[in-house]
């Protein structure tokens, strides 16, 4: 059997893991991501971890020869380069991710390829996951932002420049306040994301009236769920936050499918694992959303967990 690296590299983490053929990760191990110190140094730590994993593989038996890597930013996955990129990662844009990453692991340069974070998580997603066994899946991610990918057999849909699958990143009627556009964090304003992620959740519960003292989105949904008398005014505002960015997801997640008419719908990232509280919401709002013909799409929670980047990215190599 065949056993490739798949991992997984984000803004704060990067996971990366052996998998076999049939998708399933043998084991695995994580690092901080050097976010601040450049491409260079993140690319040295990343070689280090899958350094360690080959060594490990090879102590059972196991021969490593190629690995697949989910990055934060827009990937050029032919050149295998870092096209832009947040300042969540300083410096990462520009970095030439796969050429250097077989450099320092003594790998053929067509043993290393790489592609979007998630587009990996989708093609996990569809490969062993939610996804498995269906001609196309769209899978949405909303979290600290608002990603997607568009899966059609097997391989996803990049894009002519590669920039597909930024859902995030087009006009919600949700996000305004005031009769003014929110901003969004790609530089525009009155976006998914600006509305839909999860610190625009925080940020409308403060707006509507909730204790700027509530640290994060976490306790946001902890007040959701726990009324008491000196949280009233808490408990309002968290409810209706949340129904907020429920709804510019679901209306968000209803358009796209209109669009794209995929076999079955994912929907992943730390709010779709939040509980009834956001996952009822947004899901009566796609219904509302969908044309007849699209009625009865299965919508489903995503199955993989933290390890879908990591499958989905050995799959590139595995292909």
């Amino acid at each position: 059997m065949t056993y490739v690296i798949g991992v997984d590299l984000g803004g704060t983490k990067t996971a990366a893991g052996v998998v076999s053929g049939e998708g399933e990760v043998l084991f695995e191990e994580q690092i901080p991501t050097l976010n601040r110190d450049g491409g260079d140094a993140i690319l040295r730590a990343t070689a280090g971890l899958v350094g360690r994993l080959m060594r490990r593989a090879a102590g059972e038996g196991i021969d490593v020869g190629r690995v697949g890597v989910g990055s934060a930013g827009v990937i050029d996955a032919l050149n295998g380069e870092v096209i832009s990129a947040t300042d969540a990662i300083r410096g990462w844009a520009g970095t030439r991710l796969t050429a250097v990453l077989a450099q320092l692991l003594g790998l053929p340069r067509v043993a290393v390829s790489a592609v979007n974070d998630v587009h990996a998580h989708a093609l996990g997603e569809a490969w062993r996951g939610a996804a498995a066994g269906s001609s196309s899946s769209l899978m949405v991610a909303f979290g600290t932002g608002v990603g997607g990918s568009f899966v059609v057999d097997g391989t996803p849909v990049l894009g002519h420049r590669f920039v597909g699958g930024h859902v995030g990143h087009f006009a919600s009627p949700y996000a305004y306040h005031d009769g003014k556009a929110l901003p969004c964090v790609c530089g525009g304003s009155g976006h998914v994301e600006a509305i839909a992620s999860g610190p625009a959740i925080h940020e409308s519960f403060v707006r509507f009236g909730g204790s700027p003292e509530v640290p994060d989105t976490r306790a946001v949904f902890a007040l959701a769920r726990a009324v008491s008398a000196d949280s009233a005014a808490d408990h309002a505002a968290a409810i209706k936050a949340i129904g907020v960015g429920a709804g510019a997801a679901g209306q968000a997640l209803g358009g796209l499918v209109n669009i794209l008419d995929p076999e079955i719908v994912v929907v992943s990232g730390g709010l779709a694992d939040a509980g009834d509280y956001w996952w009822k919401p947004m899901e009566r709002t796609i219904r509302k959303e969908l044309m007849a013909p699209l009625a009865d799409i299965p919508v489903l929670r995503a199955a993989l967990g933290s390890s879908a980047a990591i499958v989905g990215a050995a799959k590139l190599v595995l292909n």
